[in-house]
């Protein structure tokens, strides 16, 4: 049984990774933005990971209570999109901030408690856009490249103590990360929102995969065919891939006009 601590733990695929892993009899420290979580399932604490304070009450947390930590879920994260043109300084900001700087900060406080016991697993979430980069999303790949990276790097660096790194790549899936698309370039936003919406996966689904590939210390886990497909095709048939994201580009460049026509 493992001590294992998940981030954005409250809604979406951090709730369903909660779910599940205490289904299969580990202990789970749940944590989330909000000061208080009404499910009954385990220990919550609050935890934005833009505070290096925060991190360090969870490390504290986790020593005082459990002596330690086994599993580290960087899930925590927000969805942006807009074109290159568009989207703003500030909001770039914000992403940079808590999906890549989040999962830094993350890593840098539990590393040394995993060094000390010479045992430990990081988990990333990312996504599909960290492998592959469709147009109008330069802010949301940027970040999760950057988390794929850094994933890589730990799997490298920290793997002579002991220490197993993965990375968890999904593309679109049902979860109310569409509410937290905020910014400029409104239709951009409208299309995130319709693709997340829409798609026949769950968080559940997700999750599910998830766990067997942690289950397996897989370092890349891409647990859906969409983002299998994809990023084979980037690997092996890039003519294809390039035509692909060129008519995806087309496709948003049209409705962006049209909406924009519409509004004024």
């Amino acid at each position: 049984m493992s001590r294992v601590l998940v981030t954005g733990g409250a809604s979406g695929l951090g709730a369903a990774l909660v779910k599940q892993f205490v289904a299969q009899g580990h202990q789970v420290l749940r944590s989330d933005i909000g000061t208080t979580y009404d499910g009954d399932d385990g220990p919550y604490l609050r935890l934005d990971v833009r505070n290096p304070a925060d991190w360090d009450a969870a490390v504290a947390w986790c020593d005082e209570h459990w002596g330690g930590l086994d599993i580290l879920v960087n899930n925590a994260g927000i969805a942006t999109g807009g074109r290159i043109d568009v989207e703003t300084l500030d909001e770039w900001d914000r992403v940079i901030d808590i999906n890549l700087m989040g999962v830094v900060r993350g890593c840098r406080a539990f590393t040394p408690v995993f060094k000390k016991q010479h045992s430990g697993y990081i988990v990333n979430t990312a996504s599909a856009a960290g492998l592959m980069h469709p147009p109008m999303m330069s802010s949301y790949n940027t970040v999760k490249a950057g988390v794929v990276a850094l994933s890589e790097t730990l799997s490298h660096e920290l793997q002579p103590f002991g220490i197993t790194t993965s990375v968890i790549c999904p593309s679109f899936f049902q979860t109310n990360l569409a509410d937290s698309f905020q910014g400029a370039d409104t239709a951009m936003s409208s299309s995130g929102k319709r693709m997340i919406e829409s798609s026949p996966r769950t968080a559940d689904d997700i999750a599910t995969v998830v766990l067997a590939g942690i289950a397996k210390r897989r370092f890349l886990i891409i647990p859906d065919r969409p983002a299998r497909l994809g990023y084979l095709a980037k690997r092996w048939a890039r003519p294809l891939y390039n035509r692909q994201m060129q008519k995806v580009a087309a496709k948003a460049h049209s409705r962006a006009e049209k909406a924009q026509h519409a509004n004024g």
